[in-house]
């Protein structure tokens, strides 16, 4: 996928926060650190044509949540996502789409996922056996160490904050 112009990222940034209502007004509340502190920009998936097709999803509403391999975390030294944080979402051409929040953070093993986690991430018939036969896939062909029936995984729930066109 390509890689974020900065400056694409910050004209989103400007527009989706005062849309979200993120900025505040300085003169009643102070200094706002979200006048100044972009969030991390990312996309769904491993491929261009992944993002587009789950970012999709999310601007129409069908996916609320994601997972990803602990492991991802561990080996890239990032921590976890955690509720309230921000994210700007792009698509598989690199440029900002949407703003989303997180709501919800839990890390289990992959073959603890629950069905209303897979439903709410939105693909294919919505379904476990959906989820898992995806995402053992993914998970073979793109996380660290590889897939194991007992990994840990992250489920994220997010809320779309502001699309763009």
């Amino acid at each position: 996928m390509a890689d974020p112009d900065d400056s694409e990222l910050d004209a989103f940034w400007d527009i989706a926060r005062e849309h979200a209502g993120l900025a505040g007004v300085p003169v009643y509340t102070g200094a706002n650190p979200m006048r100044s502190l972009r969030p991390p920009a990312w996309a769904f998936g491993a491929t261009p044509e992944q993002a587009d097709d789950l970012l999709a999803l999310v601007l129409g509403g069908t996916k609320t949540a994601t997972s990803s391999a602990h492991a991802d975390y561990v080996s890239a030294g990032e921590e976890l996502p955690a509720p309230g944080m921000l994210g700007i979402v792009l698509d598989g051409a690199g440029h900002p789409r949407a703003l989303v929040v997180t709501t919800e953070v839990r890390v289990v093993a992959f073959d603890h996922v629950d069905a209303g986690h897979a439903r709410d991430e939105g693909e294919g018939d919505r379904t476990l056996e959906h989820w898992r036969a995806v995402h053992e896939r993914f998970f073979t062909e793109h996380a660290a160490g590889g897939f194991q029936p007992d990994m840990p995984v992250v489920l994220e729930r997010f809320r779309l904050l502001h699309p763009s066109a």
